[in-house]
């Protein structure tokens, strides 16, 4: 885990957005578009409403979801509708530029639709990320049976948060992406860094290589006291 520490929320979002931007910046250098996923919840939005006001070469960027929760089309617990309010307002790009999942459609339609669209690009360029309290992100949920899916999205039942019904990129997309970025702050997502510093596979724990960016209430002094457990069994 590369893991940069912020004071405070306010002081996360700044440094994940300049970190985002830069990375978009380093894609574009490289490729023709940068296809970015973007996370929900309520962490990521003041992110994304500083990169709103930033000069990122729209045109040439690509979004996608690392999920969506079925509810109507419009409903204000999507996480397309956080997006187009807190990043998208205003100038939203083309629509063959926004590759939203029909999760209204249900889990298993909109994970196949989902999954037929992103069969059109090699790979994400960047996947942004949450932590659950319970360690999963995206959708993916400790011991769902999504989390074993080979297909690029998948369809989740019984999520132990509302609403049961989901659809995901699998751990395979995430995976595969040229870069992941989790963004996690608040007191209540120590106990699942705890879990995962102590090496716990929870989902969060096996995306692969991720710069992890935390507010001061979320990392405190794991990351000491992680180091410190680790050479004590080494002992």
């Amino acid at each position: 885990m590369d893991i940069r520490k912020a004071p405070d929320p306010q002081a996360l979002a700044r440094q994940a957005a300049a970190y985002i931007a830069e990375r978009i910046a380093t894609v574009l250098t490289q490729r023709e578009s940068c296809h970015l996923a973007l996370a929900g919840g309520n962490t990521p939005r003041a992110t994304y409403a500083l990169l709103r006001e930033m000069d990122l070469p729209w045109s040439r960027l690509h979004f996608w979801f690392g999920d969506e929760r079925c509810l109507p089309a419009g409903d204000a617990q999507r996480n397309d509708t956080m997006v187009k309010e807190a990043l998208l307002a205003g100038s939203p790009p083309p629509p063959a530029q926004l590759h939203g999942i029909s999760a209204e459609l249900g889990p298993e339609v909109a994970a196949q639709q989902y999954t037929q669209a992103l069969s059109r690009i090699e790979r994400l360029d960047i996947v942004l990320l949450g932590l659950g309290e319970d360690g999963h992100t995206a959708s993916l949920f400790p011991d769902n049976p999504a989390l074993a899916m080979q297909s690029r999205a998948v369809p989740v039942h019984h999520a132990p948060k509302p609403p049961s019904q989901r659809v995901s990129l699998s751990m395979n997309s995430i995976r595969d992406a040229g870069e992941r970025i989790v963004i996690a702050a608040g007191e209540d997502k120590r106990e699942a860094l705890t879990r995962i510093l102590a090496g716990e596979k929870l989902p969060a724990a096996t995306i692969g290589a991720a710069t992890w960016f935390l507010d001061e209430a979320a990392i405190a002094d794991l990351c000491d006291n992680a180091v410190l457990q680790k050479q004590r069994k080494s002992e």
